[in-house]
This record gives structure tokens, C-alpha cells and sequence, in this order.
């Protein structure tokens, strides 16, 4: 079992999904608005269900290559939004993926910390090179996230998905271990060095 710690910011923190976050995970991708700019279509119950169930698969594959975690308020464990990790299978690359949070979660303007945690993570103990990540080119609004987040524009992918009956164009960012570690906080070099809290199984 392979088990992702805790990830603690200045403002959210990143936990492994539960059996217990169901409710808001449905809610998430059940949401007509919160699963526009995705890569997949809005779900319906028994689909997000489905989708939940192999999220709390994660840890139990070999290698693991996929991570979707929880995001979490300062002291608070409630699941208030989802991001993801998604290791590719070759080099020692992988996307940041699905950052969800919902409308009334008190992290709302803070996407950026989770991304950066994650990266962190990934970056650090993982011992990846390269993250990369990307929105729907008509989702401008992530452009700033993005650059937050310390990745850099690299690309527009031409009609990479294909959700609510059409083909999206995708802009790309990525960053570099080596470049990235020059921007982070104390909080991320915590997790870059291997020195963040111990998860404890639920």
C-alpha cells in the first residue's frame, strides 16, 4: 500500500481520500458547473460512485501511478475539493490533474497552494523532473493559476478532449524540478525534503 502523507500549507492541506468524503466527491463531479472545464463529462450518481471507488483503489496498485487526494481547510478534515497527480509511464514526468473546489469552500483563491503541494510532493519524494499541467484554451481564467503555481506556458494541444459533444484545444504548462525548488515556500521545501507529517490510514 502505497499512501500519500499529509501535505500541509500556509492555507489547505492535501489528505488521501476516505470513504467518508463521498458526499462532496458526488458532488463534485455530479455538478453541471464544476465539471465544465474538465477533461471528462459531468456524471451522474452511479458514475461518480464508480469513479470514487477506484480513487480509493489508488493506493493499493503497483506501481502507483495515479494520485487523487483530497483538499482540506487549515484544521478542518472536511473534503472541500479534489487534485490529482498522474505519473506517467515513462521518464520521470507527470500532469497535475482535476483541481475542483467547491462553491462554498473557505480555500476558495488558494487552487494554487495545492497544486504547489502536490508538486512538492511530487518533486521531492517521488523524484520527478518534470510536472506539467493544463486547462481548456477557452478557460482563461487558469492562466493565472497556472503561473502561480510556478509553471511556465509551453504549448496549445490541438482537440485534445472531447466533452459536452465538441473538441477542446488545451494550453500547457509545465516546470522543471531544478527551476521550481528555487520558488518554494518553507512550507514546500518541508515536503521537498521528506520532512512532512506521517499519514495514519483511516
Amino acid at each position: 500500500m502505497t499512501h500519500i502523507p499529509e501535505l500541509h500549507g500556509d492555507h489547505l492541506w492535501l489528505r488521501e481520500l476516505r470513504v467518508t468524503d463521498l458526499a462532496p466527491f458526488e458532488r463534485i463531479y455530479t455538478h453541471r458547473v464544476l465539471t465544465r472545464y474538465l477533461g471528462i463529462d459531468r456524471m451522474d450518481p452511479r458514475q461518480a460512485q464508480d469513479a470514487f471507488a477506484q480513487c480509493l483503489a489508488q493506493p493499493h496498485s503497483h506501481p502507483r501511478r495515479r494520485h487523487t487526494l483530497a483538499i482540506c481547510a487549515p484544521d478542518e478534515d472536511v473534503m472541500v475539493g479534489t487534485m490529482g497527480l498522474l505519473v506517467e509511464d515513462y521518464g520521470s514526468n507527470a500532469m497535475l490533474t482535476g483541481l475542483v473546489l467547491l462553491p462554498d469552500a473557505p480555500v476558495r483563491g488558494h487552487g494554487p497552494e495545492a497544486g504547489r503541494l502536490l508538486m512538492a510532493y511530487g518533486f521531492g519524494p517521488l523524484g520527478l523532473h518534470r510536472i506539467w499541467a493544463g486547462h481548456r484554451a477557452d478557460h482563461t481564467r487558469m492562466h493565472d493559476v497556472m503561473l502561480a503555481a510556478g509553471l511556465q506556458p509551453e504549448a496549445t494541444l490541438r482537440e485534445l478532449f472531447h466533452t459536452q459533444g465538441r473538441w477542446h484545444d488545451v494550453t500547457t504548462y509545465a516546470a522543471t524540478a531544478p527551476q521550481w525548488r528555487r520558488s518554494a515556500t518553507s512550507a514546500e521545501q518541508t515536503i521537498l525534503n521528506g520532512s512532512h507529517r506521517t499519514l495514519q490510514p483511516a
